[in-house]
């Protein structure tokens, strides 16, 4: 499912007739007319709900005689949350995968030698760029603001932009000329 299917599901579910209507479908498919009667509500009312819910991917539907009959299709809701919300596993590591080779890419048109070329101004760019640089620092242990300038001049001649940088990103943090990594995200 793509996000806009998911959305839709979770937009469906979201009504409280709806989820009697789930609960209502979950034994055994049922026409609107007996699913108006169990519910307490009209026909056009069930109706209403139903078509929102087929076109959600809940339900489907099928002609017997005089009567449209409604089933409940189980395969959405046995699904986890995770798998419906962060899709399939390939999905996600083709994701990671496109994600990894555009850092990659960053960093070989913006380093040369070594050496920082420029200080990307698009700030995505500038985010891996300032990442690249943290990895120059240990974690754990506290520079001195001489120390941090020194590392960082080894990438780039303004180092002041760089550490300022550094700070506004959360990937360091300081007190008074005190430096040091910030914890990672849990």
């Amino acid at each position: 499912m793509n996000e806009q299917q998911v959305a839709q599901l979770f937009k469906c579910l979201s009504d409280t007739t709806r989820l009697q209507l789930i609960k209502a479908l979950d034994d055994s498919p049922k026409y609107v007319e007996l699913l108006a009667e169990l519910l307490d509500r009209s026909p056009s009312t069930i109706s209403f709900h139903l078509k929102k819910m087929e076109e959600a991917g809940l339900v489907e539907s099928c002609k017997e005689q005089y009567y449209t009959v409604y089933t409940l299709k189980q395969q959405y809701l046995n699904a986890k949350l995770s798998s419906l919300v962060c899709g399939d596993r390939q999905q996600l590591d083709a994701q990671a995968a496109k994600e990894q080779q555009y850092r990659a890419n960053v960093l070989k048109n913006l380093f040369e030698y070594g050496k920082l070329k420029t200080i990307p101004v698009q700030r995505k760019k500038r985010r891996i760029v300032l990442e690249k640089l943290a990895e120059s620092f240990e974690r754990g242990r506290v520079y001195p603001e001489k120390e941090v300038n020194l590392i960082l001049a080894d990438f780039h001649d303004d180092f002041c932009t760089l550490r300022r940088e550094m700070i506004a990103e959360g990937i360091m943090q300081r007190e008074r000329n005190e430096y040091w990594l910030a914890p990672e995200a849990e």
